[in-house]
């Protein structure tokens, strides 16, 4: 994990996107019948990438729970079927103060998720899915670094924001899954392709 954090950490300083953190007010997903049950977030063995503002732990966890809260919560989904998530943050960067134009470093984000059948009492997803972030940018980090214009915890919920939207569309990906009466041609098919292979590629390529 430390590796893909190293990685991530030259990713950051190429790659961006273009569309700006905002309220959670976009249409909602078909997730099935997904409800969110218990919203666990820890930061086990944590990493921070190279060149990277110190983000406190604590604070990077309720950023990520409030951002799955706001995203995932029952004022957007109210199903039936409840799912339960396990989320670790494995390794981030915060970007500081680059040299604009030249260096425009950006703030990223490693989390592992698992999502939890409180029905069945076991797990959908016996390897966790990894996700992969970047910021998005704002007003002041499209001509400069984010370490310009936004504060740490600025920077940690551009990125759980971010996370969460990615979790909301892994669960919109399974959605087949989260009804009842599944078939089993289905079933096999759901919950698969969990490590995230095209950044991983993306990553390696960084380090050679």
């Amino acid at each position: 994990m430390l590796r893909l954090v190293m990685g991530l950490v030259a990713l950051a300083a190429l790659v961006a996107c273009t569309t700006p953190t905002k309220n959670v007010t976009d249409e909602t997903l078909d997730l099935g019948d997904f409800v969110l049950g218990h919203n666990i977030v820890v930061a086990r063995d944590i990493q921070k990438g190279v060149l990277s503002r110190e983000a406190d732990t604590d604070a990077f966890i309720a950023s990520m729970k409030n951002a799955i809260d706001a995203r995932m919560g029952a004022s957007r989904y109210d199903g039936t079927r409840l799912v339960h998530f396990g989320v670790n943050i494995n390794g981030y960067v915060l970007a500081q103060k680059g040299v604009p134009i030249v260096l425009q470093p950006r703030s990223g984000l490693i989390i592992s998720v698992t999502a939890w059948d409180d029905r069945a009492g076991g797990k959908f997803n016996e390897e966790a899915k990894e996700i992969f972030v970047l910021e998005t940018f704002t007003g002041g980090s499209l001509i400069a670094s984010s370490g310009f214009s936004m504060t740490a915890q600025e920077q940690m919920d551009n990125l759980t924001y971010n996370a969460a939207r990615q979790i909301e569309k892994w669960m919109h990906e399974n959605a087949a899954c989260l009804v009842d009466d599944v078939p089993a041609d289905v079933l096999a098919a759901c919950w698969q392709d969990n490590r995230n292979e095209e950044m991983r590629q993306k990553l390696a390529e960084q380090q050679k």
